[in-house]
């Protein structure tokens, strides 16, 4: 049963675009992929709407897995589910076979696996809050995540904020969500995937400790330690540990009474600090720390990556000592980095080549100097590589002859590897080896083998290595169903796959080990009504505490100044200051995070950043003695004996002393104090005349301890790309401060740290140069093939990083990057291919037929005697084939399943599918795939004709077997009338260029004099068809050159000179109006057009607004369609697409202009005396009837108004003809005055729309069917006409029964902020012209009474409004200019800020404009052109400064200040000339300081390049 429903499923992808609203109004699009029943489908299967698996040209080739099981081969991958953070992405295949294929049609993988920006919000999140908008239980909520469900992961469980209430709003979360917070699986389809940290499907690898995917751990140490606190040091707090950047699964515990706090540290020197006081989660430096306090001990838990530097701190309490234990995975930050190859030693005739390595900072990206590596035991400097380089013969032009690095042509030995064996094992793990031996090569090409020392230069290739690694399918269950009851014994259910490595689900498990898939299950809950829950108890006390004090400081949704806490005085005794930090910050309700805004968009003054503080006085040792301050003490009360100075002069402490050691002196400060507030005060207030005199004091006077003394810079060792300067640096001590010699220390004798030693230099860029990749994989086995590899031209720039750049930028000829590889002779090999089927019709068989072939020099295949292949086994198959049915079986006829639509392509695209049946107008040079379905016929016997003859095109078109015709890159030629013949169907589609004024008409071979078609006597069935012009050739070029006109006057009224004045606001109107500039293709319906060109004949004014009004419809029913109208299903009554009405929707719903809903048409007599007709339809009555409906149903927010008109006029209403509630129009007793073309248009104020019905009454005479525009059919609307015998009487008399009579509503009473309407409902009675109005309760039996009341406009009233405009500081966008802003909000009449969306429809103020600014008045500076570094070669090059600098102060600033500008280069060539032959010892490379470090000189190569730097080694 399993089996079989697991054949009859088939996974297509149905596209829901969904729009997820983040904070800066962006939408992210997500798709489902939704379970469809394949026996729902037609014959051929929906594709994929953007890329058809069935095309020959987004399919991979067949593999013979493939063949042998009929598979077809798979499909492109689908695009992925997600946009960030990780989606999955699908691919389908298809059986060719009537019979059931074994195996999946459709394999999933994952997708772009990055992150999501920060403000873009959880995205299960996002899926519950898509639910706000919708009524439940007769209210709104607002939904939050209910994470980690055990029991249903990939099920859309979400909390009420307000009530707790939990519901199930889905049954499954949309595709790449995640099951679970801490894991990478994700829920595909509603099942949740296994997913590694490799982002593969299925896959079981995980990260190490240090966070390297399935990494050995080497690149990271485990750090453990104690910490024991000492509160007789007499200190308040101290250090446990610092805990550096990038840290890792950080366990702190403490034990005792002391208290834990953390403060952090940037890159970039940013502070922070958070105060651990309560259980709980918290945020620093983006980094969540789990803290958890309990009676006795306190614990920290941080999973990290640690987002700064931690510096982990007790603060002291009362009592015993604590005790810390922490844990950590420090990253080693410094790490060996190997260099590319340096230039080669010589130009032409066999030279060498060597790399370095260089110690790089894994927190700075940058290098640095190499003891910071060798600090770290676990690092392995590499050793150099040595290759060889220029192999190619020098020129005699040359003058002089290279040395060679052999007497003759002689490559480097080198390491020859066998191929590898076979896996040992198919599945699980297993070995394969090979053998490796050092060779060497003669001058005559010969390779042979040798001694294995001399290719140890490099290191010797692998011998073994593990294979076939994946494990072996296993059988795999998912979660169990929820019981059947709820209450009470039932069953539950699960599904059970076979995962084969790759997490998908394949063949290959034991079937004697398959887990069951059905159990009984027991609900432990009685049958009857549970008790309701009790209320919550109240919170405790600490917890409401902890939130008042939370509210203090937390931050709304409205801009605030928020201050920080106050940093210590900056004094420990007397007058000091206070300082603190305040930012204007908002929270972000999608994302529940804090943002930093500038300070005018916070409203109010801004608190007070520092403050004056005071602690105790300080205790100055003076040098006056008390006896003269007593004596000035009784003069100044002499002098003022009824009056005390407020202010007066006091010593406070000594500056700092002039010498850090052996002896040196400080002075005494004086200040001017307030004696009632004891705080600082102006000098101004005190009697300058009682200044106390400067004091004096020796300090410092120990004799000073060793110090470092460092000499002079050497010259950089590198001219480009960072080198390295060197100085010495010594530990020297002076003994005394008179003597004048020091004494040289060991380094330990000197405190640290040790100045450094070594400094980078030269950072500039380098000029470019060639590098070369090694060989890519031979083309070919045997035979002769081709290798290609990479030569890129690189630049490595003064950062130390390598940029790539266009050839053209290197100064040489490019190295090859193709050379001839695998020139052995192929063997011979069988070569099969399928016989002919043994039956002309019916079921037969195919024989699998054999030849032994080899391919000769010339890479051609011939036949060669079998006895050369007897090694190989004979392939021998066979396989069942079907072909057409034989002529004495039944057969139905052929069906054509053609649409009746427009296509009008909008913009360029690479490619399109169109289906027979309508018209197209296509731009040039476009390429097109035109499919003809048909059911009953064989797609390779269709047949293609243009303009009634065979379809013989030129190369650009092309027949494929599946009964395509397909146009790469359409010509102006290819116009024309195309008709696809399925047998004794057929159906047209005329195809017309845009730009091509050339008009079609008829050719001369389908007319006959008067009309008739040319056709030769033998072809009957041709005569019979063509026996007029079998289509309207231009009938839709005037709507079509009208819808063009439009879309260039749309496209015209955009301003490309207000580019810098577009703003946010501005992108969010574009996003919200993007429909029609997104749209590749528009398509309609061939009746539509017909009703607009209708009306468009009738004149007037309003056929600008038709037009417009069109092309509106068309963009809103293209993209409610989802595109999936360009590919339609291929039914037989799906000529119309319906506009889905309850689409799921996570964006709140929109403002969108009225659309008006076109049922299927079906159009006949009701046997019944009452007929409804949806409007798009026409109306054909034959036989009398008691009244008509034309149904019309639109949509549009806000709700659209309905109005009707007959053939272009306001339609009367009277006691016949009436509006119905839900906006219908009746027609009682319908008769021939009432025949006409009625048109339904919807109003609201974003726009209108409409449709039209052709009324017409034939009183059972007439045999013509009659569509909606006109013109006679035959088609599928008359063969579903019924010749019932039945007709409806009119009513006569009092036998008419009573009937509810509806006025049309009268208009709103308000535009907005609700309003209502109101109308008169009556009850008739008797016939039609002379009834009367009866009591209510008569018309009870035809209905309830419809509601004369109905609220409308329920909008609030809004309006945009705007804050001031802010400082003009933003980014410089040319000279003294810069970008201002402001903001704006929406706001209704209350002044209260509401949604953006709710002003949508009207003229949104821009916040941001060009401002003038003097810090902008900024330049690109240019310093002088450095020395050349050669005086001659085609290495030489000079480097000077570029700068972004002020014009009138000269400061320098950042670089994107000036960007506005191009920048001016940096670097030339120079004394770019020929080396004479002169015999002065020099250098001629700039690499020869690298060949006297790394000992080269003795090499003959080296030492001839560099005479200069290596004549003193």
């Amino acid at each position: 049963m399993t089996g079989g429903w697991n054949t009859a499923l088939l996974l297509l992808a149905v596209c829901v675009k969904v729009a997820v609203w983040a904070n800066d109004g962006d939408a992210v699009f997500i798709r489902e992929y939704t379970l469809i029943r394949r026996d729902h489908l037609a014959e051929e299967p929906l594709q994929d709407a953007i890329q058809k698996p069935d095309d020959s040209s987004s399919r991979t080739a067949r593999s013979e897995e493939d063949r042998d099981t009929l598979w077809d081969a798979w499909g492109s991958w689908s695009e992925c589910s997600r946009t960030c953070g990780g989606g999955a992405s699908y691919s389908l295949r298809r059986c060719l076979s009537s019979k059931t294929c074994e195996g999946q049609n459709i394999k999933y993988r994952t997708c772009i696996n990055v992150d999501c920006p920060p403000d873009s919000g959880d995205f299960r999140a996002q899926q519950c809050s898509a639910h706000a908008d919708v009524r439940y239980q007769g209210q709104y909520h607002e939904w939050l995540p209910v994470y980690n469900d055990a029991d249903n992961p990939c099920a859309l469980k979400c909390k009420a904020k307000v009530s707790g209430l939990v519901m199930e709003l889905a049954p499954k979360v949309l595709d790449g969500t995640r099951c679970y917070t801490e894991s990478l699986d994700m829920c595909i389809s509603g099942v949740c995937q296994i997913v590694g940290c490799d982002h593969d499907l299925g896959s079981a690898v995980k990260e190490d400790n240090c966070g390297v995917c399935n990494g050995d751990g080497s690149s990271c140490r485990l750090v453990r330690g104690h910490y024991k606190t000492q509160h007789a040091s007499g200190k308040t707090e101290d250090t446990v540990v610092v805990v550096p950047f990038k840290s890792r699964h950080v366990r702190l515990v403490l034990k005792g009474p002391d208290h834990l706090y953390v403060e952090s540290k940037t890159l970039q020197g940013v502070k922070g600090e958070l105060v651990l006081d309560t259980t709980g989660q918290f945020l620093l430096e983006n980094t969540t720390l789990d803290f958890q306090k309990l009676s006795d001990k306190e614990i920290l838990r941080i999973t990290g990556p640690l987002g700064a530097d931690f510096t982990l701190k007790v603060q002291f309490s009362s009592g015993a000592d604590s005790v810390v234990q922490y844990i950590y995975y420090q990253p080693i930050i410094h790490r060996w980095r190997e260099t590319d190859f340096f230039p080669c030693s010589v130009p032409c005739g066999g030279g060498y080549q060597l790399t370095s390595a260089e110690c790089f900072d894994l927190r700075s990206g940058r290098v640095v100097v190499d003891q910071y590596c060798h600090y770290y035991p676990e690092n392995i400097k590499p050793k150099p590589k040595l290759q060889e380089c220029n192999m190619e013969l020098c020129l005699a032009s040359d003058g002089y002859k290279q040395i060679m690095p052999y007497d003759l042509y002689h490559p480097l030995p080198r390491w020859e590897s066998s191929p590898w064996t076979a896996c040992s094992t198919s599945c699980g793990g297993g070995i394969q080896s090979r053998s490796v031996s050092c060779v060497e090569e003669d001058m005559q090409g010969t390779i042979t083998t040798t001694e294995e020392w001399k290719c140890l230069y490099s290191s010797k290739t692998a011998i073994l290595q593990p294979c076939n690694a994946y494990d072996c399918p296993t059988w795999l269950a998912q979660e169990w169903s929820p019981c059947t009851v709820t209450c009470g014994q039932g069953l539950r259910y699960r599904v059970v796959l076979c995962i084969d490595h790759r997490g998908l689900h394949a063949g290959g498990c034991n079937p004697t080990t398959k887990p069951h898939i059905k159990e009984e299950c027991l609900v432990t809950v009685p049958c009857y009504k549970s008790i309701d829950t009790l209320p919550v108890e109240a919170k405790p006390v600490w917890q409401k505490q902890a939130i008042e004090l939370d509210e203090e400081v937390s931050v709304g949704e409205e801009p605030t100044f928020i201050p920080a806490p106050w940093q210590p005085c900056s004094r420990t005794c007397g007058a000091g200051t206070q300082r603190r930090t305040v930012r204007c910050q908002v929270l972000l309700s999608f994302s529940q995070s804090v943002a930093d805004l500038p300070d005018d968009e916070c409203e109010g003054v801004k608190p007070v950043t520092s403050q004056p503080c005071y602690r105790t006085p300080c205790s100055g040792v003076l040098d006056r003695g008390k006896e003269s301050e007593k004596e000035e003490e009784e003069e100044e009360e002499e002098e003022t004996p009824e009056r005390e100075e407020l202010h007066d002069w006091e010593y406070e402490g000594f500056t700092e002393c002039s010498e850090s050691c052996g002896g040196g002196v400080q002075e005494a400060v004086v200040i001017c104090l307030n004696k009632q507030t004891r705080e600082a005060a102006e000098q101004s207030l005190c009697v300058s005349s009682r200044r106390p005199p400067q004091l004096l004091q020796d300090c410092k006077t120990q004799p000073c301890p060793p110090r470092w003394k460092t000499g002079e810079w050497s010259s950089c060792s590198a001219s480009c790309g960072v080198g390295l300067m060197t100085r010495t640096v010594a530990c020297s001590h002076r003994p005394s401060r008179d003597s004048n010699w020091t004494e040289v220390l060991r380094d330990e004798d000197c405190q640290s740290p040790k100045p450094i030693p070594v400094q980078a230099c030269n950072r500039f860029d380098c000029p470019p140069m060639w590098d070369t990749r090694a060989w890519g994989q031979c083309s070919q086995s045997c035979g002769g093939g081709f290798q290609r590899r990479k030569v890129l031209c690189k630049q490595r720039l003064a950062d130390g990083s390598i940029l790539e750049l266009p050839d053209t930028f290197c100064p040489s000829e490019s190295p090859p990057s193709q050379q001839i590889c695998a020139k052995l002779e192929c063997p011979a090999r069988w070569v099969t291919d399928w016989s002919q089927c043994s039956v002309t019709c019916g079921n037969g068989i195919q024989r699998l037929e054999a030849v032994c072939r080899r391919q000769g020099e010339d890479r051609r295949h011939q036949n060669v005697d079998p006895e050369n292949c007897s090694l190989l086994a004979r392939p021998t198959k066979i396989r069942p084939c079907s072909l057409r049915l034989c002529e004495n079986s039944l057969k139905p006829n052929p069906i054509i399943l053609g649409q009746k639509k427009v296509y009008i392509q909008w913009r360029k695209g690479k490619k399109l599918q169109l289906v027979v049946g309508g018209y197209a107008y296509l731009l040039p040079w476009t390429t097109v795939v035109l499919r003809c379905p048909t059911r009953n016929f064989r797609k390779g016997q269709i047949r293609w004709l243009k303009e009634g003859k065979p379809l013989t095109g030129p190369p650009h078109l092309s027949m494929t077997s599946l009964g395509y015709v397909k146009f790469q890159q359409l010509r102006a030629s290819d116009a024309g009338i195309y008709t696809c013949v399925a047998g004794q169907a057929r159906e047209h589609f005329v195809l017309q260029i845009i730009g091509s004024k050339h008009k079609l008409s008829a050719p001369a071979s389908w007319l006959l004099g008067g009309g008739q078609q040319k056709v030769r006597e033998t072809d009957a069935a041709m005569r019979e068809r063509f026996q007029a012009l079998p289509v309207p050739l231009n009938r839709y070029d005037t709507i079509v050159e009208q819808l063009l006109e439009l879309k260039g006057s749309l496209q015209d009224e955009k301003d490309p000179a207000d580019k810098t004045q577009k703003n946010r606001s501005t992108l969010e109107d574009e996003r919200a109006n993007s429909e029609l500039s997104s749209l590749l293709v528009l398509i309609a319906d061939t009746q539509r057009l017909d009703e607009i060109m209708h009306d468009l004949s009738e004149g007037g004014q309003r056929e600008g607004q038709l037009v417009a009004q069109l092309l509106r419809e068309l963009a809103v029913t293209r993209g409610e369609n989802n595109e999936s109208t360009l590919h339609p299903p291929e039914k037989a009554e799906s000529s119309t697409q319906v506009p889905p009405l309850d689409k799921p929707s996570i964006k709140a719903p929109r403002l969108r202009s009225p659309v008006i809903i076109q049922r299927p048409r079906k159009v006949g007599v009701v046997p019944s005396s009452e007929m409804t007709v949806h409007v798009g339809v026409p109306a054909l009555l034959q036989k009398p009837i008691a009244s008509l409906e034309l149904r019309c149903e639109a949509l549009g927010n806000p709700e659209p108004s309905l109005t009707w008109t007959k053939n272009g006029k306001e339609l009367h209403y009277n006691s016949r003809v009436g509006l119905l509630s839900s906006g219908s129009l009746r027609i009682q007793s319908p008769s021939k005055p009432d025949e006409g073309l009625y048109t339904c248009t919807a109003n609201n104020r974003l726009g209108t729309t409409s449709l039209s019905s052709l009324l017409q009454i034939t009183g059972g005479k007439g045999r013509s069917c009659v569509q909606s525009n006109g013109i006679g059919a035959n088609g599928p609307i008359c063969s579903e006409r019924s010749n019932s015998s039945q007709s409806a009487e009119l009513c006569h008399g009092q036998a008419c029964p009573p009937r509810w009579r509806m006025d049309p509503w009268s208009p709103c009473s308000a535009s907005c902020g609700g309003g209502s309407q109101s109308r008169s409902v009556r009850c008739l009675k008797g016939p039609e012209g002379r009834s009367r109005e009866v009591e209510s309760r008569q018309c009870l039996g035809s209905g309830r009474r419809p509601s004369d009341s109905r609220p409308c406009n329920q909008l609030p009233c809004t309006r945009w409004a705007s804050t001031s405009w802010g400082t003009c500081h933003g980014q410089c966008v040319g000279p003294s200019l810069a970008i201002q802003h402001r903001h704006v909000y929406c706001q209704d009449i209350n002044t209260t800020k509401v949604s953006y969306r709710m002003c949508s429809g009207l003229q949104r103020p821009v916040s941001l404009k060009n401002c003038s600014t003097e810090a902008c008045l900024l330049h690109w500076r240019v310093g002088p052109w450095t020395p050349c570094t050669a005086t001659c070669g085609r290495h030489g090059f000079q480097s000077r400064q570029v700068t972004c600098a002020h014009r009138r102060t000269g400061k320098a600033t950042r670089e994107h200040h000036c960007m506005w500008r191009p920048r001016p280069p940096s670097w030339q060539r120079c004394n770019i000339l020929s080396c004479g032959r002169a015999g002065e010892c020099r250098d001629s490379t700039r690499y020869c300081e690298k060949v006297r470090q790394l000992e080269l000189c003795t090499l003959p190569q080296f030492k001839s390049r560099c005479c200069h730097s290596c004549k003193n080694t």
